[in-house]
């Protein structure tokens, strides 16, 4: 019963944190569009099961990071709304993380799909 009762409060807070994302970020918005399209895409053009897996998997890393970030950045924000070279350099790191997480989709989307 406990058990239960901290799986459904969990799944609460994650949808209203996910909730708050996309109330506050543009880009969140933006993935979450692309995101149906592109796994039916997966879907349409790659038959095998881990190859499937592979190309589904990174769009979801890159909401997961995108998540990560605005989190840094809100908890910046938080903290102080002043420019302060130090703030500007983890919402740099922040960005450059969903930077990277897009260049690795981008990286296996072109390596799965153009290795027959």
């Amino acid at each position: 019963m406990v058990m239960r009762r901290r799986l459904v409060s969990a799944l609460v807070y994650s949808i209203e944190g996910f909730g708050a994302a996309w109330n506050s970020e543009e880009a969140i918005k933006v993935e979450m569009l692309l995101l149906p399209l592109l796994v039916g895409l997966s879907l349409y053009l790659e038959p095998e099961g881990l190859a499937r897996a592979m190309l589904i998997g990174v769009l979801l890393m890159v909401v997961v990071v995108e998540l990560l970030n605005t989190a840094i950045e809100k908890t910046i924000d938080r903290i102080s709304t002043e420019h302060n070279p130090l703030s500007k350099k983890v919402k740099d790191m922040g960005s450059a993380a969903v930077l990277g997480a897009i260049i690795n989709a981008v990286m296996v989307w072109t390596l799965v799909l153009t290795r027959h």
